[in-house]
């Protein structure tokens, strides 16, 4: 009887231990904040219904978003390191390091495309001479759509509140460009693109991780995008397009992160700024003048 009760339990035990063990890691565990300042990220998981979401940053403002297969990309720029050719990208708006077409001519007829409705943009597609996508999806302010059955993407606002070259001019004036709310996984994932912290930014709701912002002259300062991140609350947030030029390293996401010092967001840090697609940039910039 003590034998098999043993025995019974030894197996028990085991089958424990073969399914702990078969069980897949879906995050990875995260070094402490001031670690991540020193040495930021080079890519992060959120845990998701169904699987995890990958962020894996590319370059200033290229980002790459991948679930359950599908594979989403921000921004592509022709500096950035692009291992899998994305299901669907999404360009925010029409300024060089946003809208890359050499970038987009590597996925040609190979991926869709969302980009804003703004006679802005279409123009700046025209001007570059690349007929880039057979049939892009325009999406206007707070339009949504869905990408399969696992994503969907809706326009938001990213402009400038005062912020331009001219006094009556704005860097990003309402109407050019586009952010972006991907939803999967029942996760909401906050895209602000070049924005300064509008009303309908604070206003956001439910957003469990979200991209903000910060250098000036463009867009916002960390402060102010602390600010934002404090009205919307994001469950994590994190600083992106913070550095111009781009081999110039600043303090912003610093100052971005004792701004939110005692709030219930976490700030994750990427390696934005790698010094391998920094250097391919660079060059190629020297090379233009």
């Amino acid at each position: 009887m003590k034998i098999q009760t043993f025995a019974a339990l030894f197996i028990a035990a085991l089958s424990f231990t073969t399914f702990a063990s078969a069980k897949p890691t879906t995050t990875q565990k995260l070094p402490t904040l001031a670690s991540q300042l020193k040495k930021p990220l080079s890519f992060d998981t959120i845990p998701a219904r169904g699987g995890v979401i990958k962020i894996t940053p590319i370059l200033h403002a290229s980002i790459q978003i991948e679930y359950r297969g599908t594979v989403v990309l921000v921004d592509p720029i022709s500096a950035g390191s692009y291992r899998k050719v994305p299901d669907l990208v999404l360009i925010t708006h029409s300024h060089s390091d946003h809208f890359d077409p050499a970038a987009l001519f590597r996925f040609y007829n190979r991926s869709s495309m969302f980009i804003p409705n703004s006679t802005e943009f279409l123009n700046a597609m025209q001007n570059s001479r690349i007929n880039l996508f057979p049939s892009p999806t325009t999406l206007g302010y707070f339009q949504e759509v869905s990408f399969g059955d696992i994503l969907k993407v809706q326009a938001v606002p990213a402009y400038n509140l005062v912020r331009g070259p001219k006094p009556d001019q704005k860097f990003h004036p309402k109407g050019d460009g586009n952010g972006y709310i991907l939803t999967l996984g029942g996760k909401r994932i906050y895209i602000a693109g070049d924005t300064e912290a509008t009303p309908e930014m604070k206003a956001l709701k439910n957003i469990d991780a979200a991209f903000l912002p910060m250098n000036l002259p463009y867009t916002m300062t960390p402060q102010e995008a602390a600010n934002a991140v404090r009205a919307f609350k994001p469950k994590v947030v994190y600083p992106y397009h913070f550095r111009y030029p781009f081999d110039k390293p600043n303090t912003n996401v610093q100052q971005f992160a004792a701004a939110l010092r005692g709030s219930k967001t976490e700030v994750r840090v990427l390696d934005w700024y790698n010094a391998a697609p920094v250097t391919r940039f660079m060059t190629r910039q020297n090379t233009r003048k």
